[in-house]
């Protein structure tokens, strides 16, 4: 017969009842079939382990030998099948998980972001998803698929509606405007929204209320917005250097030959980027790191920009969260 773990529970079980019939009752077993069991291992263990008489049941020396390995055994076996658990669901035995599964709704931060766990932690797998909806990431941090999202709101408006979500503000920027180099507007330091009010926009798509703040903006501004395309970066590049629009853009966006961003004057419109995660998720002891990692890759993206980094200087309610 070969042993198993069961044979070694059995064994600790006696020892520490000091009655195979108080064993049984722990174990929930019927004390002859308790009793079978202990023979099969005597038998192939080759000798007694317990002396049973009127006091109960005593361990022999083999038996000494036996239950002191056996309470090695058991106890690793346990530790070891925790330690499985928490590496298989991307967490190790520290507060650094073995793996960080990282998302991101639209925004030049992620890039960066994996750059700083990669630089930091060289031995985390990193995985990363995309979307275009803050409200689809948010879900799938709420279903433990994704660790952590990075998403943006329009203004003051609410994180995306998923309960139970932790989220931290990274920083609030302007929307600035992408021109083309040639342009009417494009040598002006800051862009009038009232002086484009015959154009037509871009912007790349997503949920939320941004169309709206945008409309309004445009309102008190005293025009009505021409159509507004919803693209990917690449497209909405396409439509400005064509002369076809002019395009709504985070002011961390990269610059391109041929291209500007540019300030809107009073700043009408305003981006907030957060981090979300679940505080009960796999890898959510790390999250005081991912957090400041993500400030630090916020402040990379920033660093790209010259002109944003000079616009900062003068506009310190806007950039890095510092609370």
């Amino acid at each position: 017969m070969e042993l198993e773990l069961r044979h070694f529970r059995i064994i600790c079980a006696i020892a520490d009842a000091g009655s195979i019939t108080k064993a049984a009752a722990a174990l929930g077993l019927a004390q002859p079939a308790l009793t079978a069991q202990l023979h099969r291992v005597e038998r192939a263990l080759g000798g007694a382990l317990f002396v049973r008489d009127r006091k109960g049941a005593r361990v022999t020396p083999l038996g000494e030998l036996v239950l002191a390995r056996a309470r090695l055994l058991l106890p690793a076996v346990s530790d070891l099948r925790e330690e499985a658990a928490r590496f298989a669901s991307g967490t190790n035995l520290g507060d650094t998980p073995s793996r960080l599964r990282l998302a991101s709704a639209n925004g030049p931060v992620l890039g960066a972001l994996v750059h700083q766990v990669s630089a930091t932690y060289p031995d985390l797998l990193v995985a990363t998803h995309a979307s275009w909806s803050s409200e689809e990431l948010a879900g799938m941090v709420a279903e433990g698929r994704i660790d952590y999202t990075l998403v943006g709101v329009c203004g003051d408006a609410p994180p995306p509606s998923r309960p139970g979500l932790l989220w931290r503000t990274l920083a609030t920027d302007p929307v600035f405007v992408m021109l083309a180099e040639d342009h009417p507007l494009a040598d002006r330091p800051v862009v009038d929204l009232k002086d484009l009010a015959g154009t037509h926009w871009g912007a790349t798509p997503g949920d939320g209320c941004f169309g709206d703040c945008f409309a309004a903006a445009c309102a008190r501004a005293g025009f009505t917005p021409k159509t507004l395309y919803e693209t990917d970066v690449a497209s909405c590049v396409d439509l400005v250097e064509s002369g076809d629009a002019v395009v709504l853009c985070q002011p961390t966006f990269r610059q391109v030959p041929g291209i500007v961003a540019r300030p809107i004057a009073g700043n009408p419109l305003r981006w907030r980027s957060l981090i979300g995660w679940h505080p009960e998720g796999t890898a959510a002891a790390f999250a005081d790191q991912v957090v400041k990692l993500a400030g630090a890759a916020y402040l990379d993206v920033v660093a790209r920009s010259p002109r944003y980094t000079e616009f900062l200087r003068s506009n310190p309610a806007f950039g890095v969260d510092r609370v």
